[in-house]
């Protein structure tokens, strides 16, 4: 399995249609790679709040279009990271997309905890409601959203869902880039899943910088791959199979004792 970390940089004065374009030269040099992922919000902005309601689109919208067509060219998944949708009703939603390389959506998740911290975007965004996971050739796959990364029920969550492996888009900033280390790499161990984290870099409006190191950690805590602070992409050749590899030696999902929830199914009710 051959993975490609797009980070992208979303410079307040280039429009979302010609980061797309750009974008889009970037994507097609991951070529050869099986499932190539990009940031959070990377064609609106995060920080560009004021341009939310403008810049929002649904799953049919520019954004998701780029990314099928990208699956197609490369005959690869593409995680499209996420985009602002607006729903049916006019909600906004941080909602990440997956793609297949026949250009199907075959993922959506609408992002849980919306952030409000030194943001607007818990004021601006709906939370999301739901987890799903999609089979893959990599077999079950999941995804959270940045700051997702701070609340492990969500992540058992997957895990009761079968997940295998968990893509993360993100916008997190350098000020804290060793939370998003400890957190990636945390995350990865404690549920014996492979965390694909792909960040974003530069900076953004009101003079954020976003932290880059995209990684890939795996089950136990190996850091398989790290980007460092530049646009560009970073690739990570994974053995499928190291999730089940591992949960067999160290079968510590097994010896669970406390119920993770009482929701039918075991399925945390979000």
């Amino acid at each position: 399995m051959r993975i490609a970390l797009l980070q992208v940089a979303s410079p307040a004065e280039e429009s979302p249609d010609d980061r797309r374009t750009r974008v889009g030269r970037m994507v097609a040099e991951a070529r050869g790679a099986d499932l190539v992922v990009l940031p959070e919000l990377w064609a609106a902005g995060y920080f560009a709040f004021e341009s939310y309601e403008e810049r929002a689109e649904s799953l049919e919208g520019p954004t998701v279009a780029a990314g099928r067509r990208w699956a197609r060219d490369l005959g690869a998944h593409v995680h499209v990271g996420s985009i602002v949708e607006r729903g049916p009703d006019g909600s906004l939603y941080n909602t990440a997309v997956l793609v297949a390389p026949d250009g199907t959506i075959t993922h959506t998740y609408r992002k849980v905890h919306v952030f409000g911290y030194a943001s607007r975007e818990a004021e601006l965004l709906t939370p999301g409601d739901a987890l799903e996971v999609a089979p893959t050739p990599f077999g079950p796959l999941g995804a959270t959203t940045c700051y997702d990364l701070r609340f492990p029920e969500l992540w058992r969550g997957l895990v009761d869902l079968g997940a295998k492996t968990v893509v993360v888009p993100a916008a997190w900033p350098a000020a804290r880039r060793e939370h998003w280390q400890l957190f990636t790499t945390c995350r990865a161990v404690e549920e014996q899943v492979l965390v694909i984290a792909c960040n974003a870099v530069g900076i953004q409006e009101g003079g954020v910088v976003l932290g880059g190191h995209s990684r890939v950690v795996d089950p136990w805590g190996r850091v398989l791959a790290e980007a460092g602070t530049e646009e560009g992409l970073t690739f990570c050749e994974v053995d499928a199979d190291v999730v089940d590899t591992v949960r067999s030696q160290f079968p510590v999902l097994r010896d669970r004792r406390w119920p993770a929830v009482d929701a039918p199914g075991g399925v945390p009710a979000l």
